[in-house]
């Protein structure tokens, strides 16, 4: 039996709105508004949900890697806008940890607190911080399925050295997940509730 490949292809958009170089957000409300941006222009141009994240070094504020959401667009459950993020600031230094040797710490902003999937991966990923638009909450409130995470989330990741910051422009952050909904998105997960 031959298997088929896998390949990454990111939405056509995130070349052009990052044309140049990945640019500097110095704050963290920047590096938000950007996790923002990307969700409502992934949405805006029909390439995936309302998610969008980033990965930049902590210290520069400079963008290591740009993620979206790709669930639907490439029929792959995986492909939430944290472990696109995850994946192609990998493949840029081509190492799997972020932190691993002669490499500024990282930060992940993602424009909703991780689902249980994407929680999972951050420890493994070598990020130092993690910084969250809109809660959990909230996107459950409009139908996407979170999965099953420990109450004492946010100590487990600082356990392990990883910061986290929430609530970072929530009320923005949140719009986009009602934007989304109220506009007829496909609110998938395997429940089917």
């Amino acid at each position: 039996m031959e298997f088929p490949s896998f390949h990454l292809q990111l939405p056509f958009w995130l070349s052009q709105r990052f044309s140049n170089d990945g640019g500097i957000w110095k704050t963290p409300e920047e590096r938000m508004h950007l996790a923002i941006e990307l969700a409502r222009a992934n949405v805006a141009n029909g390439t995936g949900g309302p998610f969008g994240a980033a990965i930049f070094e902590i210290g520069s504020g400079r963008l290591v890697a740009p993620g979206v959401n790709l669930v639907v667009s490439m029929r792959c459950s995986v492909l939430h806008a944290e472990m696109v993020a995850i994946m192609i600031a990998q493949n840029f230094r081509h190492h799997y940890d972020l932190d691993g040797p002669d490499f500024p710490p990282c930060e992940l902003v993602t424009s909703c607190e991780p689902c249980a999937m994407c929680l999972g991966a951050i420890p493994w990923s070598g990020v130092r911080s993690l910084v969250c638009g809109a809660r959990d909450e909230d996107a459950r409130r409009i139908g996407f399925d979170e999965g099953a995470k420990p109450a004492d989330w946010i100590a487990a990741l600082q356990q392990r050295g990883i910061a986290v910051y929430r609530d970072i422009l929530r009320t923005e952050a949140a719009q986009v997940l009602m934007d989304y909904r109220d506009g007829g998105g496909v609110i998938y997960n395997s429940r089917k509730e």
